[in-house]
């Protein structure tokens, strides 16, 4: 891309790249914490992860894949490698579209996430529970996240942030029976960059890129 372009590239994963946008452009709540997580709802479940201040990215890049880890069995839709138990399968985009058309008796096959969002808000009841009950399972994941990192806050990104008044009950709900007593929470707070978060992702991976090279001359 370089090369036919003739600019500067830079690529990494989209939920690292959110992960920093809600460093720089987020709520304060957020930008000002040191260490936080940012979990991006789209057709896969993916987190970025920031220590320090800093995007966390393990080795060769490949750390925060959590939609992997297992939550249960026999999700509504498989994960993108195949499993029936991973977290992407029970909290995705997918996941939540698979739950509405199993209720509406299979009907609206190719509507959209969007769509479905806007029909929650709407009222329409199957797509209200289909969103809850895709938000508790997601919750489920976030608090083994809490468990295993401790973070200040935790910020739930995609287009299900847009459903925020309707799932955050079940959310919490979920997060609260999971996490011990006596063991730190975290804020849970959604995203407010948008529906497009990934956009801002990539502008202040372009920003981050810059900045450090000027931090570096």
């Amino acid at each position: 891309i370089s090369n036919a372009v003739g600019l500067p590239v830079v690529i990494d994963n989209d939920a690292n790249a959110v992960a920093l946008a809600e460093l720089w452009f987020g709520r304060p709540e957020v930008n000002d914490a040191r260490d936080f997580i940012l979990v991006l709802v789209a057709e896969g479940v993916g987190t970025g992860i920031i220590f320090d201040g800093q995007v966390y990215r393990g080795q060769r890049g490949a750390a925060g894949e959590f939609g992997h880890m297992v939550i249960g069995s026999g999700a509504p839709v498989p994960c993108s490698c195949g499993s029936d138990v991973c977290w992407e399968a029970f909290s995705s985009e997918r996941a939540a579209i698979a739950r509405y058309v199993k209720l509406s008796g299979g009907s609206h096959q190719r509507i959209t996430f969007i769509e479905l969002v806007d029909r929650a808000l709407a009222g329409e009841a199957n797509a209200k529970t289909a969103l809850v009950e895709t938000a508790r399972n997601l919750g489920i994941g976030i608090s083994n996240l809490i468990i295993g990192f401790s973070p200040e806050a935790v910020v739930v990104g995609g287009e299900i942030a847009r459903a925020w008044d309707l799932i955050e009950s079940a959310l919490t709900e979920a997060i609260e029976h999971s996490v011990r007593r006596g063991l730190p929470s975290a804020r849970i707070l959604p995203s407010t960059l948008g529906q497009k978060p990934t956009l801002h992702g990539a502008l202040s991976l372009v920003l981050a890129s810059k900045f450090a090279a000027a931090f570096a001359a």
